[in-house]
């Protein structure tokens, strides 16, 4: 007997996803060309890299796309312990702009927190999904759940890598939430990570005032109170990205014609490509752009709650909210509304690791979306009565 045909992707989600990797690697382009002309003779740097992330990720988006996505908790345990080695080994290679984040490949750079951050979602997806009704009991269920995630988060605080350990943060909370834990477990809980970690940063902030490097982390991070007050070094980022914003105006400067990337603004392919956008799009572009992105997690969220099992539900809402608080930090940090955490955004930035997770992670959401139009595939065509 032949096995039931799957259902066709989620057309939607999937031409979205094309939308927003092409418009990404036109202003990877735009934001880079003329740094990467002057440094490496080349203004095709970046975007040839980000090409080759983007056909890798292609590959890993399409595998899991035609993998039946339960079967992935066979290979959620392996890929954790995998990501965990890596995480303590990528702890002693060299820092770059104070952070061991890289495990430096030729001319390319993994970044095992990008996977992390995916893992452990998939963990907490298989953990809930296995234990059902367990769950909600407090040792059986949320502390097995709490160590993981709690023990992932220190790996990543120790390159120390803050917005990626916020992220991780938020997104295992909302999948712990609709995984169904006990609301007044959160609750107590969440009171007493509020005391911890207001204590924690607390005497960060004290302990790390007399380092040099670590206060100028400090500083970069509470500088969006007021950036103004020191242009020309802790605030010379968000102050930058302002002047883009102010000089796109209502329908931008145009294509290429944005003047902050010229060696003004660091990191403008990165973490302040939005405020590219902004410039050579203006207020309206921008704004299309946030539009069509919150569509994008409108009908992912939208194919995870349709799922036909919880582990395909808990699982995409997670990877969605991944891919909503990074938009919202990397948004808010490059216009002054959050602290700058230096999180790239999903799909634009320049950044080979976080292409190609988002892509593998997207293969994923449309495996599931699969399984909601199986039923229809699957059911057989009535005939005709050709006695009526």
């Amino acid at each position: 007997m032949n096995p039931p045909r799957r259902g066709t992707p989620d057309f939607l989600l999937l031409f979205l996803t094309f939308v927003l990797v092409c418009f990404g690697l036109a202003m990877v382009f735009s934001a880079s060309s003329m740094t990467s002309a002057y440094r490496w003779d080349d203004p095709w740097y970046f975007t040839k890299k980000q090409l080759i992330a983007v056909g890798l990720g292609s590959v890993g988006m399409f595998f899991c796309m035609n993998l039946h996505y339960t079967k992935l908790k066979k290979l959620v345990i392996p890929a954790f312990f995998a990501i965990v080695v890596m995480l303590v080994l990528v702890i002693f290679t060299s820092k770059s702009n104070g952070a061991a984040s890289w495990f430096n490949v030729g001319k390319f750079g993994i970044q095992p927190t990008e996977f992390a951050k995916l893992i452990v979602i998939l963990y907490l997806a298989s953990l809930i999904s296995n234990k059902e009704e367990k769950f909600r009991n407090f040792k059986k269920g949320l502390l097995p759940a709490l160590v993981i995630v709690g023990f992932v988060s220190m790996l990543i605080m120790l390159q120390p890598d803050l917005g990626s350990c916020m992220i991780l943060l938020v997104c295992s909370t909302i999948v712990i939430i609709v995984g169904g834990s006990n609301l007044k477990h959160i609750f107590l809980l969440g009171t007493g990570l509020v005391a911890i970690g207001t204590m924690v940063i607390t005497l960060y902030l004290l302990k790390n005032n007399a380092s040099e490097a670590s206060s100028y982390r400090v500083n970069r991070l509470t500088s969006f109170l007021d950036p103004w007050a020191d242009t020309s070094d802790t605030g010379y980022q968000v102050v930058q990205s302002l002047f883009a914003f102010g000089h796109g105006g209502l329908v931008g400067a145009g294509f290429g014609q944005g003047i902050q990337k010229l060696h003004y603004l660091p990191e403008a392919h990165n973490d302040f490509i939005f405020a590219i956008i902004g410039e050579e799009f203006g207020f309206i572009g921008s704004s299309l752009f946030i539009l069509i992105f919150l569509l994008f997690i409108w009908r992912g969220i939208l194919v995870a709650v349709r799922s036909p099992d919880m582990f395909g539900m808990v699982a995409g809402v997670g990877i969605m909210s991944i891919f909503a608080f990074q938009a919202v930090i990397n948004i808010g940090g490059v216009t002054g509304s959050i602290p700058l955490t230096g999180v790239t955004l999903p799909f634009i930035s320049a950044g080979g690791s976080s292409m190609m997770v988002s892509l593998i992670s997207m293969g994923i959401l449309l495996s599931i979306s699969r399984e909601q139009t199986n039923k229809e595939v699957a059911k057989p065509k009535k005939r005709p009565n050709r006695f009526q």
